[in-house]
């Protein structure tokens, strides 16, 4: 999946992008739907290997342990980093495909906005954008000070 490629839209061919949209947001869901599953996978499959080294760690223990002692003792235990790890990495992938899945809804908000724009002749006209500040300064002065001007005169 290409993230930035996916999200940015070509001004140009805004029908297109509109026609691709849907598939977009189709093809996301489904790949973000993927990750949560596996990461649900993830999260069962540590819970197992609690489950086995809990029973493993009380039954080789000569005492009898605090539920800290023991959680720690399990927490140290290769199976269950490796089980931990395996999670989080699935995690990650999800909350990524789920910020895909949101950029891919602000693209359709962004597609709607220039739709509308696009439709009231924002696009049309020059392609170099106004410097208004600097036009209304060469401006303000011709146009400002004649009128005042013209103003002071008829009271004099």
């Amino acid at each position: 999946m290409n993230y930035l490629e996916d999200i940015s839209i070509d001004e140009s061919a805004l029908d297109i992008e509109w026609l691709r949209q849907p598939y977009l947001m189709l093809e996301y869901g489904m790949y973000c739907a993927d990750r949560r599953k596996e990461m649900d996978v993830y999260k069962e499959e540590i819970k197992l290997v609690e489950a086995k080294l809990d029973k493993r760690i009380r039954e080789s223990s000569e005492r009898k342990m605090t539920e800290s002692e023991l959680n720690r003792m399990i927490a140290m235990q290769p199976e269950y980093q490796e089980a931990m790890k395996r999670y989080i990495d699935a995690k990650y992938e999800y909350e990524i495909a789920s910020a895909a899945v949101k950029a891919l809804e602000t693209k359709k908000s962004a597609l709607e906005n220039l739709v509308k724009l696009h439709g009231q002749q924002y696009f049309a006209g020059p392609k170099v954008p106004r410097d208004l500040e600097k036009e209304w300064e060469s401006m303000k002065g011709k146009y400002v000070d004649s009128r005042i001007a013209k103003k002071l005169n008829k009271r004099d």
